[in-house]
């Protein structure tokens, strides 16, 4: 039970990897950072009263699925999406979706993904995969970040889509229905960067946007002084865990958005979008040095090492930057 002209490609980013692939099936070619800008994938939060693997949760990106869902509703693609109760309900519901020939999105946890190497399976419970098939007990995945597609047991599979944990993917499943063969861009475009500016420059709260930025900077000077120095260093770094190597973190979203607006703007014929690219690269390459100096802090080594006061000045720096940035974007008409 396979689905008949599926093709796989590896891409940077799990969900916005998803979505390119499964809209392709449907004849829709987009690419990678069209899909990420028009989803408005792009958003930074910390939340310190939300453990997760018992430190601080930190996110440089949109909670998940609502990149493919807003990209679907922009382009005027009809899904469907669904969330179970139970693993036999879940289960069920794919092999009936494989069986009319249709490959499905899904979260998972990374933790029961046995085809990754060991040093990357860890209790992430946001990472989406395509399933296109089934022989035997063995389902057929296409994991956007692999370079080749892969088998994951049955058994695997229904713990990594019901694991428990913050937060639960509960078998979520989606898929496109009927989709154009081609959309204008040039609205879905105009409507990704306002709601992401809305994101980075008006949220509810200090700990989301380019505020969130700031906010993290603040804690992380505070870090020598109210925490001991084991926990200074685990917090320190899951931060750099979710910006290098969850998806692809704070400076690869970035670049990733860069491209988008390069793409945009030359779409458009819009010299703002192209010039804020070239800004965003900027600040992708700040976010990448912060990542460099607190590994270095957090294996303690002497010769130029950074200071965690050094450190969060570095990202009130970018949460400036940020600003400015998001500020000129919101302009685009």
């Amino acid at each position: 039970m396979i689905v008949p002209n599926f093709k796989h490609q590896q891409y940077a980013h799990c969900e916005s990897g998803v979505s390119v692939n499964l809209l392709r099936h449907y004849g829709l070619e987009l690419s990678e950072p069209m899909v990420f800008g028009i989803g408005a994938g792009l958003f930074f939060a910390h939340l310190p009263f939300v453990k997760v693997n018992g430190v601080p949760g930190t996110t440089f990106r949109i909670f998940p699925g609502y990149i493919f869902k807003r990209l679907c509703d922009r382009l005027g693609v009809k899904i469907h999406r669904e969330s179970f109760r139970s693993e036999a309900a879940g289960m069920k519901a794919l092999d009936e979706t494989l069986a009319q020939g249709r490959p499905a999105g899904m979260l998972s946890s990374v933790y029961y993904l046995s085809y990754l190497p060991p040093a990357f399976r860890f209790h992430f419970n946001a990472h989406n995969l395509i399933v296109y098939g089934k022989e035997g007990n063995e389902y057929l995945v296409s994991d956007p970040i692999m370079e080749t597609v892969t088998r994951l047991s049955a058994e695997d599979l229904a713990k990594a889509r019901f694991a428990k944990g913050f937060p639960e993917p509960k078998g979520k499943m989606y898929y496109p229905v009927a989709a154009p063969k081609q959309a204008d861009l040039r609205d879905p475009i105009i409507k990704g960067i306002k709601q992401t500016c809305w994101f980075m420059l008006t949220p509810p709260m200090p700990m989301f946007g380019y505020k969130g930025i700031k906010y993290l900077g603040k804690h992380i000077q505070q870090y020598p002084h109210k925490l001991d120095s084991r926990k200074a260093t685990l917090y320190l770094g899951n931060i750099i865990r979710m910006q290098e190597e969850i998806g692809t973190g704070g400076a690869g979203f970035r670049f990733l958005y860069a491209a988008f607006l390069q793409e945009a703007g030359t779409l458009l014929q819009n010299d703002l979008l192209l010039e804020q690219s070239q800004a965003m690269t900027k600040i992708g390459d700040q976010w990448r040095n912060f990542a460099y100096s607190a590994a270095r802090t957090c294996k303690d080594r002497s010769t130029n090492r950074v200071s965690y006061s050094e450190l969060g000045d570095m990202l009130m720096e970018i949460s400036d930057k940020e600003k400015t940035l998001f500020e000129r974007l919101k302009k685009i008409r």
